[in-house]
């Protein structure tokens, strides 16, 4: 589980991916839960978050 090159930007190893993740889950949540909240619940959120952040971890 070394560095390796992905669609990020940036070199990147396991780690990486998965701090990225989880920024992303929380910068989601927060944007979701002040713009978005009001027409859709908060788990569609939470959801993506999860879906998006294993993609990232597995092909960023």
């Amino acid at each position: 589980m070394g560095e390796r090159t992905g669609f990020l930007p940036i070199r990147t190893n396991t780690f990486d991916r998965i701090f990225i993740s989880v920024v992303l889950f929380i910068a989601i949540s927060l944007l979701w839960m002040r713009f978005v909240e009001a027409y859709a619940p908060l788990w569609i959120s939470t959801l993506l978050s999860v879906v998006l952040g294993q993609w990232i971890i597995r092909k960023g």
